[in-house]
């Protein structure tokens, strides 16, 4: 793959089966204008139905992952818009922004954020979008539309943020529009691990890698029944539909057979799904 037609969002397959989707308007931080997120938009549906990726990690370039919405006037304005009222431009702007999340919980393959800078306003939703999150050393995150005199809630942070951080931590955080730093962000539980900015992306690759080696259909299951999980309100309602995932792929595959004799063999499995 290669970048898109406009070099605003880079696609690039730096290892076998992982692809990397950078936001590359640095100089501008990667803010929300609509000119890098329609081609985002564009990229996670092109990355998400290819069959050969089965691991994708996004990134920013430059300082900052996403500083959220687009101050400046050269950001464009959302497409298709002639002959709109200002009522509904406005809408047919929140709800392609509103559905990037969504997006990339639809993607079948795990979404790595390596977050390196800024994940601020709509940027750090966008880093709840992702399945792990790994932050470089100058990350920070902040919910910043309380800042701008609005509400703290966009694009999925209410539902997302306490199920991440617990509900008192989110409220707190939401509330005062304050900064979290990297490493507070790795305590309470909103990145996995913190690591040098220098060595981010060599961290997000290897954690792909490591992905990669087991059984494609196991992994894409495992992130459909984590994210119904989410929204489920029972206990048993979640066992059931694991159970249902986990037959569905012991019967329909000879994964299992080749795990169990893979480690007996003391070799990697070969999942043929």
């Amino acid at each position: 793959m290669s970048a898109d037609r406009n070099d605003l969002v880079l696609i690039d397959k730096p290892r076998p089966h992982t692809t990397v989707i950078t936001l590359n308007r640095p100089e501008r931080m990667n803010s929300m204008a609509f000119q890098l997120m329609v081609p985002f938009a564009e990229a996670l549906e092109e990355v998400g139905a290819d069959n050969d990726t089965t691991c994708v990690i996004l990134t920013g370039a430059g300082r900052g992952f996403c500083s959220g919405a687009d101050t400046s006037d050269d950001g464009g304005p959302p497409p298709n818009i002639d002959g709109l009222t200002l009522t509904r431009i406005a809408t047919k702007s929140m709800s392609l922004l509103a559905d990037l999340v969504p997006a990339m919980q639809r993607m079948q393959q795990p979404v790595i954020c390596a977050v390196n800078g800024a994940a601020i306003g709509g940027g750090m939703c966008l880093t709840l979008g992702a399945d792990i999150r790994l932050a470089g050393e100058s990350a920070y995150f902040r919910a910043a539309g309380i800042n701008n005199g609005l509400t703290a809630t966009e694009l999925g942070l209410s539902f997302l943020l306490p199920r991440a951080i617990g509900s008192s931590r989110a409220f707190e955080f939401m509330l005062s529009g304050r900064d979290i730093d990297a490493h507070e962000a790795a305590e309470i539980g909103l990145v996995s691990r913190v690591v040098p900015d220098e060595d981010l992306m060599t961290e997000a690759l290897d954690l792909a890698d490591r992905i990669n080696g087991w059984s494609t259909q196991g992994i894409s299951l495992t992130k459909r029944a984590m994210w119904a999980g989410l929204e489920m309100g029972s206990l048993r309602a979640a066992i059931e539909m694991e159970t249902h995932t986990q037959l569905f792929v012991r019967l329909t595959t000879k994964n299992f057979e080749e795990g169990v004799r893979a480690r007996k063999e003391g070799r990697p499995p070969e999942f043929q799904d």
